[in-house]
């Protein structure tokens, strides 16, 4: 009769659940990788030998094991290490063996370490990570509140390399704008960050600048943009922002040759709160029909209609739509593929419902610099998540001058003008 022998570390094998699996399969596949990455090493410096014929590069046994923080857990790893006896002969030093696999001062994975900010951003405390995380890792290395504290101490010098970089070599046709205000919980005035997001070229959405301003005025504005000329960003084409007076003030004085685009969310909640609740689905409706019409004469149609409609009960909500005409309808001149993310600030707007999250779990940030770093990172992680406007190879038609009728390329200007006239 035949019989299966398993002997004891094949069971302990069997033995593991699905997360020990994963574990050891890590740690196994990186351990193969460590001594791999040295043997490559020796092998490139095989030939090098000293005056008695003896290698000058050689193993030297393992360091001392070490727990590393992956997402697969913590896994214990013993890497091999090298003894170099190589000399640069132009500075006299020591050649030495670093892992680019694993580093010597490697505790944790780059994607650990990027996501434990992230997760703080999003609402989760630093005394939080142990009991949250010690589970799923593993381990409670590299978890505490001070490890955290040091990751996220980081973020200031993030953000100050940010606002001092270079622009000469960035183009933004389209800037969106908007401020966001939240409490400063050891400070007594509120944080006013000013935000721009920028479409570049080739389509893509980018942040322009996130900096502490002083109630949205025109000066905070104003020193903005100042500061990003300075550092070489050409005037865009369009600027969507809503009804705040001190960016349009500013713009005016700054980039006099930009166009002002008012965001259509802000402007019909500004209307509708003119309006009593009992007429406020009509006129969102006839509000959409002037934001959605297919050109800017439907829409000059429309508003005249939501005048004649409104205008005798309630003037002043018919005066924010009619006074601010040119404006709202600014998106028409552009692009039909464009008009949708003309018309809006969204992207600041959706990614600020995180830092006010984040806000409401530590009851503001602890100081200004804090709120405008932690501004800045969730800011800069959905980034990644911005998508592409629609027919962005027409953005740099934009910036080229190119004129558009109904959304659609005038490929002749000068022979639709003889035509017209």
């Amino acid at each position: 009769m035949l019989s299966v022998v398993v002997d004891e570390a094949a069971q302990a094998e069997l033995r593991m659940d699905l997360d020990g699996l994963a574990r050891e399969g890590a740690r196994r596949m990186l351990a193969a990788a460590l001594e791999a990455e040295v043997d490559d090493y020796l092998v490139a410096y095989a030939a090098e030998c000293d005056e008695e014929g003896r290698r000058l590069v050689v193993r030297n046994g393992h360091a001392r094991q070490r727990q590393v923080t992956t997402a697969a857990g913590a896994i214990p790893v013993r890497a091999p290490r090298v003894d170099d006896r190589r000399v640069d002969p132009e500075t006299g030093e020591r050649a030495r063996f670093r892992s680019v696999i694993l580093p010597p001062w490697c505790r944790r994975s780059p994607k650990v370490g990027e996501v434990l900010p992230l997760l703080y951003l999003h609402g989760l405390s630093t005394g939080d990570f142990v009991p949250a995380l010690e589970a799923f890792f593993g381990s409670a290395a590299g978890l505490s509140a001070a490890a955290v504290g040091r990751l996220l101490g980081g973020w200031q010098a993030d953000y100050q390399t940010f606002c001092g970089r270079d622009l000469a070599d960035r183009d933004y046709v389209y800037v969106s704008a908007d401020g966001v205000h939240f409490r400063v919980r050891l400070e007594q005035a509120r944080l006013c960050c000013l935000v721009l997001v920028g479409v570049r070229a080739d389509g893509t959405k980018e942040l322009v600048a996130v900096v502490d301003g002083e109630r949205e005025s025109t000066e905070s504005w104003a020193e903005l943009l100042r500061d990003l000329r300075r550092r070489g960003m050409r005037a865009p084409v369009v600027a969507v922002g809503d009804g705040a007076l001190g960016l349009w003030a500013a713009l005016r004085d700054v980039f006099p040759a930009t166009r002002h685009q008012r965001d259509w969310v802000h402007k019909v909640a500004n209307v509708l709160g003119c309006l009593p609740t009992a007429v406020q689905a009509g006129a969102r409706k006839a509000l959409a029909e002037i934001r959605d019409a297919p050109d800017r004469e439907h829409a000059e149609r429309a508003i005249q209609a939501y005048a004649s409609d409104y205008g005798t009960k309630w003037p002043k909500a018919v005066a924010k739509i009619t006074d601010d005409a040119e404006e709202l309808l600014c998106f028409f001149d552009f692009p039909a593929e464009h008009w949708l993310h003309l018309k809006t600030s969204n992207p600041i707007e959706s990614t600020f419902s995180t830092v006010r999250l984040r806000t409401r779990v530590t009851k503001g940030p602890g100081s200004k610099a804090a709120g405008l770093a932690m501004a800045f990172k969730l800011l800069e992680a959905a980034q990644a998540r911005w998508r592409a406007v629609n027919g962005p190879h027409l953005v740099a038609l934009v910036r080229a001058g190119a004129r558009f009728d109904k959304g659609v390329m005038i490929e002749r200007p000068d022979e639709a003008q003889e035509v017209a006239a």
